[in-house]
């Protein structure tokens, strides 16, 4: 009986017991988190995996805010696959005024982007039609134009003529770089003289403004096409808006100098989402094969 007894006090004592208490993870802090794995959209605030960002071509599927891309995925974005063939590739600045650690900031921007330099140049194909291409990359060292940038645009604008090919040119810049004083704006009027013989040959000159565009390069090239693009929100202007504002001493608008301001006030001919700029670009190339387009400003 006693053995009854103490079988049922311990059936009862550990029926009581309380259930065991499942031990929780701790959350993931910020270092444990992949690096890349995550983008923060800095309009709307949208947490979006990199791989949703990259379907979207680099665009905010929520507010359609355009991410800054470099030049190598802004050539897979555009040109058909496998059909980009690189010239000019060895093209690359020297510090010509001994500017003080001009030598290291070019260092720190080539092995941060794995470019030379700011602009990547050559030939492919765009939904099936030749084209030339030239790209700006705002990652290095904010996309300024140097002698070398100007040389490799004027290169491209110089065989597109000769071979009577188009030129698409895709521009980001902060403006001419200072580092190389003089032989920086200079840069301005060789590819300008350079795109007047493309005028005068009758061969077409697509720019295409992302952002931001702006200073030397907003006042030369950029702004010469036969057909000028932009994408949404993209920056176009000459000086900033602070010194603009600081000058005639009068508040600018919300929107001044954006794509859809300068478009409005008849700068540019079409504000295109980045995901339709391909086939854009492939129906301009096709109606200028078919004659249906004549180059002119």
């Amino acid at each position: 009986m006693l053995k009854d007894i103490f079988n049922k006090k311990r059936h009862y004592a550990t029926i009581a017991q309380p259930p065991r208490r499942q031990e929780r993870r701790p959350a993931a802090t910020a270092d444990q988190i992949p690096e890349g794995l995550f983008n923060k959209c800095p309009t709307c605030g949208a947490l979006l995996m990199s791989k949703e960002l990259q379907k979207h071509a680099h665009t905010c599927p929520s507010c359609g805010h355009h991410f800054p891309v470099g030049a190598q995925v802004r050539i897979e974005l555009t040109l058909d696959a496998g059909s980009f063939v690189e010239e000019d590739a060895g093209v690359t600045s020297v510090n010509p005024l001994a500017f003080p650690e001009y030598e290291a900031k070019l260092a720190k921007a080539q092995q941060a982007t794995a470019l030379l330099e700011g602009a990547v140049t050559g030939c492919g194909t765009i939904g099936g039609f030749q084209a030339r291409i030239g790209v700006m990359d705002p990652r290095f060292i904010m996309g300024s134009m140097g002698s070398a940038v100007g040389e490799k645009l004027t290169r491209a604008m110089e065989r597109a003529c000769a071979e009577r090919v188009p030129l698409v040119l895709f521009t980001a810049s902060g403006g001419a770089r200072m580092q190389e004083g003089v032989l920086s704006l200079m840069q301005m009027a060789k590819t300008s003289v350079a795109l007047e013989r493309m005028h005068e040959a009758g061969v077409l000159f697509v720019t295409v403004i992302t952002h931001p565009t702006t200073g030397g390069v907003s006042a030369s090239f950029a702004s010469l096409g036969d057909i000028i693009l932009a994408e949404p929100g993209a920056m176009f202007g000459f000086a900033g808006r602070r010194v603009i504002e600081q000058t005639i001493r009068q508040t600018l608008p919300d929107d001044f100098q954006t794509a859809e301001f300068v478009l409005k006030h008849g700068m540019i001919d079409k504000v295109v989402h980045r995901m339709d700029l391909r086939d854009t670009l492939t129906s301009i190339l096709r109606m200028h094969a078919a004659g249906g387009v004549e180059s002119g400003r």
